[in-house]
């Protein structure tokens, strides 16, 4: 793309150099103009004389009236034309002319370039064609996303005044799982935000969620200065909100859950995973084994409004540890893509073991973040863990399980695919 804007500019520049060297190389100069109406005489003078012999001969003029005639055009003639003209060989300006065109060569050329340079924005303009290339990009092409993403760092470094910029690269990070360099491009969005509080504070929301994907849904020192950040500029900003929702959740402290959920419900009514904090309030009410409020909004849509995509497993404990693990252990069945094994997870349940054998369906319903869910995987794989530290992080001495094969992703809920937490890990 670059390259065809130098092309562009070239032809302006010799369409620039056309205007300004046609009327200096092609000008008519005094001389020819001159010679030019001599002709234009020459040529009525001989069309006239023409046309009194046609007369003449016709009988239109007698021959004294033809006589009279021709020796007065020939006069008129003489007048217009005289014989000791002749063209003159100098050529006044020529010399002139020729140093204006090849300065004109020089100047016009040159100038553009140092101008641009000085005034231009080829910055921007390479940041933008980067950013349209990331936004036509797939999974497929994930080095070559690798490399544009390096293009738009570089351009945005060097010319750091691009919200938007910054804004594609953090979202580009968040799409790569690159989540430590997604926290540094919001938090490059925040300080090129800075007037506007309201922006900031999403641009601070959402570095914080991407340190806490960075960090495996652990609620650190940095995602907890981040939060905090967001909200002293705003107090309802949505990620943060969404993050703390989760954490609560996590510890199972479901009513703080629902009232930070439910909050996000009230500030942003077409979030648009608006369908997943509903479900996960009604799961954080189904904790406390109370009933949803019938006047709750969160729940005027129909009982699949998560979506029911997801996957449905059936949880069983190896006989082998059973006389081991108290009934009160943290019981965490989450689900992750499977082609990879880091970041956060795609949907989390949190149970106990005495809930053991039980048969789940993960969907949308019970995702971390808005821009991680389990409906936007193909096929993932499902892992249960038991732990007494109520960490969702493995420790030696969880017991856990996996699926033995990815399962597919669909709407199907049709029979449950078989999980056994039969391993305790050791490091």
């Amino acid at each position: 793309m670059t390259q065809v804007f130098w092309i562009a500019a070239t032809v302006l520049i010799i369409f620039a150099l056309g205007f300004v060297l046609y009327p200096v190389m092609f000008h008519r100069r005094g001389a020819r103009q001159q010679t030019d109406l001599r002709n234009q005489n020459l040529l009525a003078y001989r069309s006239r004389m023409a046309e009194l012999e046609k007369e003449h001969q016709a009988g239109i003029i007698d021959k004294e009236a033809y006589r009279q005639l021709r020796e007065e055009l020939a006069g008129a003639m003489l007048d217009d034309v005289p014989d000791n003209e002749a063209p003159s060989k100098a050529v006044p300006g020529r010399k002139s002319a020729v140093a204006v065109a090849l300065f004109s060569i020089l100047l016009i050329p040159a100038a553009t370039v140092l101008l641009y340079e000085e005034w231009g924005a080829m910055d921007s303009v390479e940041s933008f064609v980067a950013m349209q290339e990331l936004g036509s990009s797939d999974d497929a092409r994930a080095t070559q996303m690798s490399e544009l993403t390096l293009q738009l760092r570089a351009r945005l470094e060097a010319s750091p005044d691009n919200p938007d910029g910054w804004a594609m690269l953090g979202q580009t990070y968040m799409r790569l799982e690159r989540y430590d360099d997604a926290a540094w491009a919001f938090r490059k969005l925040a300080d090129n935000v800075s007037s506007d509080d309201g922006s900031r504070a999403v641009a601070l929301g959402l570095s914080a969620q991407a340190q806490f994907f960075g960090s495996q849904g652990a609620m650190t020192e940095e995602v907890t200065s981040a939060i905090e950040e967001a909200r002293a500029l705003n107090p309802d900003e949505v990620n943060s909100l969404g993050l703390l929702g989760i954490h609560a959740f996590s510890r199972g402290n479901y009513r703080e859950a629902i009232r930070y959920w439910e909050r996000v419900q009230t500030v942003a009514p077409d979030h648009p995973q608006l369908a997943s904090i509903q479900g996960g309030i009604k799961e954080a009410y189904t904790r406390l084994g109370e009933q949803p409020p019938a006047e709750t909004p969160a729940f005027s849509a129909p009982d699949d409004s998560a979506g029911g995509v997801g996957v449905t497993v059936r949880v069983t404990l190896d006989e082998a540890f059973k006389q081991d693990i108290p009934d009160d252990t943290t019981l965490f069945l989450f689900a992750r893509a499977a082609n990879t094994q880091s970041g956060p997870p795609l949907a989390v349940v949190r149970l106990t073991a005495s809930a053991l054998p039980i048969e789940v369906r993960l969907d949308d319903s019970h995702a971390m973040a808005p821009q991680a869910v389990i409906s936007g995987a193909e096929k993932v794989v499902v892992t249960a863990r038991l732990t007494r530290s109520g960490n969702i992080n493995a420790q030696a001495g969880d017991w856990q399980g996996s699926t033995d094969s990815p399962i597919e992703v669909s709407e199907d809920q049709g029979s449950p695919v078989v999980l056994v937490i039969d391993q305790q890990l050791i490091d």
